[in-house]
Order: structure tokens, then sequence, then C-alpha cells
């Protein structure tokens, strides 16, 4: 089994919990809550892609 990379369980954790929160902003009819929550998913979603790029180019992935 290979080395697990924690930085992609963060990211796909944080992905995840900001999908919750979502979901749980529309069940509240909370519109900002929901805006918030989309930005977060961008913004995590993102970075996790971005690192995924630096660390191919640098060969440690």
């Amino acid at each position: 089994m290979k080395d697990i990379k924690w930085v992609f369980v963060f990211f796909s954790i944080a992905a995840i919990l900001s999908m919750c929160a979502i979901g749980i902003s529309i069940a509240e009819r909370s519109f900002p809550g929901a805006i918030l929550a989309i930005i977060a998913f961008i913004l995590v979603m993102g970075y996790g892609f971005k690192t995924k790029k630096k660390m191919r180019e640098l060969g440690t992935l």
C-alpha cells in the first residue's frame, strides 16, 4: 500500500464539509450561507488541484 498523502485527505474532508454546508444552508433558506459555502468549496477544490499539480511537477506525488 502506498503512503497516504494527508494533505489530500484534509482537502477532501474540507470539500465534503463545504458541500454539507451548502445543503444545510439551502435547507435553512440562508442565501448568504449558501453563497459562502459555495465560495469555500471552490477555493478548497482549486487549492487542492493547485497543490496536486505542484507536487506532480516536483515529483513528490
